[in-house]
């Protein structure tokens, strides 16, 4: 008899535990093929975004538009290097962070504030807040290819959060655009070696 289990579904034997070969989302297949290869490349630009600190950069400028607003601010000094994306997933994941810091920079530009469910107990509530973060911040001026889907910050995986990255730091960049304060500071250009 072969060490492991048996997968019915598949007619095979895994060597290991049953636990090595399942995903972190029950019910999920791993990735092959290209869609392996992508989600590992969107890792590794990932990292190479935390390495130059454009994690700390947009959390802090998030922190700092909502000083006073929130009851705790996310603070990516506890985590662990290279699990940044999962203290910020877990922050922004319901929506109501994203709200709340789009109605601000709407607010002092003029424009009305986006309704949201400030208690997003579900899924779907979640994904509604999320939905309305992004049509609110295409309506602020940030570009349609900039912003995210919503699954890029609901389903928990690194390979999507720079989407996530991206759209908040396209976020700050039209919010300085408008004169906001504070201004978003992006990290700075990597510099060569010679």
């Amino acid at each position: 008899m072969p060490q492991g289990h048996y997968c019915s579904a598949f007619g095979v034997w895994y060597q290991g535990s049953r636990k090595q070969h399942t995903n972190k989302m029950a019910g999920r297949a791993s990735k092959s093929g290209d869609a392996y290869r992508t989600e590992k490349k969107l890792e590794e630009k990932y990292d190479e975004q935390e390495a130059l600190g454009t994690p700390t950069c947009v959390i802090d400028w998030i922190n700092g538009v909502l000083a006073g607003d929130v009851a705790s601010a996310l603070s990516l000094d506890d985590a662990k290097r290279g699990s940044s994306w999962e203290a910020i997933a877990a922050y922004l994941k319901d929506g109501v962070i994203l709200c709340m810091l789009i109605n601000k920079l709407r607010l002092a530009a003029g424009l009305s504030k986006q309704s949201f469910q400030k208690k997003a107990k579900t899924p779907f509530v979640a994904m509604q807040n999320v939905e309305n973060f992004n049509q609110a911040a295409k309506e602020y001026g940030v570009p349609e290819t900039a912003l995210f889907q919503t699954t890029d910050i609901t389903d928990g995986r690194k390979a999507s959060m720079v989407n996530v990255l991206n759209c908040l730091s396209q976020l700050g960049f039209v919010a300085n655009t408008k004169g906001y304060e504070p201004k978003f500071t992006p990290p700075g250009a990597p510099k060569a070696d010679f």
